[in-house]
């Protein structure tokens, strides 16, 4: 499972921060089991889910949830997770099948220029109904991959505008938790696109989570390496300081293990 994760992180089910906004990013590796990672760990804290899959459908995370002990079929028929198959809604929309309730949720498909309200005001239906009274916990939207957007032609002002009507309503109103991924170019020193909107992003999260490939190249028995960035309260400019860890990390079928870089066995 994820339990390394949660000693690094300092969370568990039972006592996780509020209010925190999460941002996930990988660069030459791949970033997606912490989104698994995150969906599993807030549906087990009891949280009001809402996900929106843009790049793999909800079958896919209901096999890799499962095999981390949550069901999201459960989860869904309970009201505890509402979840937005992008790619199935995609279809929809782009063949203009009726009755078509994601029309106006994903009209950013048809036209890019519109900005992403709709899916913003999808995010705050689903949070705010919140079905019978306190059952359950602070709400948290999730979003896969916020790099689809830019490919689908949507500016990246717009997905910062999008993002910041997240995070205010959910973290702030709302006092939930938001976590977003968001997938770096291959080059270094690339402004465009992505690099653009993961600086925007950096400055608005409270936790960063930068998984990358190891600078010495593929390893067999090591995947990749992760900074997780805390930004806390402190005496410095602008009364945050931000404490910096480096991690390397092995994926398995059922969650992944982390190490202090160069204490693997594999390197040793």
């Amino acid at each position: 499972m994820f339990s390394e994760l949660d000693s690094i992180l300092n969370i568990s089910p039972e006592n996780f921060p509020q209010t925190e906004f999460t941002l996930v990013s990988d660069r030459k590796a791949d970033a997606s089991f912490l989104i698994h990672y995150f969906l599993s760990f807030y549906l087990r804290a009891g949280c009001k889910v809402c996900f929106l899959g843009l790049v793999q459908s909800f079958s896919h995370y209901s096999a890799v949830s499962q095999r981390l002990g949550v069901s999201l079929i459960q989860a869904r028929e309970k009201g505890q997770l509402v979840f937005l198959e992008g790619l199935k809604g995609a279809l929809a929309v782009l063949l203009e099948e009726k009755p078509n309730p994601s029309a106006q949720t994903l009209g950013f498909l048809r036209s890019p220029h519109t900005g992403l309200r709709g899916l913003y005001e999808f995010v705050q239906e689903s949070l705010m109904t919140k079905g019978e009274e306190g059952k359950w916990g602070p709400p948290v939207l999730i979003v896969d991959d916020l790099t689809v957007f830019l490919s689908l032609g949507v500016r990246v002002g717009a997905v910062l505008d999008f993002t910041h009507y997240c995070r205010a309503f959910v973290c702030s109103k709302l006092q939930g938790n938001v976590v977003m991924l968001i997938r770096g170019e291959e080059e270094e020193g690339d402004e465009e696109g992505s690099e653009l909107l993961l600086k925007g992003l950096t400055h608005q999260c409270s936790l960063a989570l930068r998984v990358e490939g190891l600078p010495t190249g593929y390893c067999r028995d090591i995947h990749g390496q992760m900074e997780v960035f805390r930004r806390v309260s402190g005496s410095c400019v602008g009364g945050l300081k931000t404490h910096k860890n480096l991690f390397q990390f092995k994926v398995h079928d059922k969650g992944a293990s982390f190490f202090a870089r160069g204490t693997s066995s594999a390197v040793l």
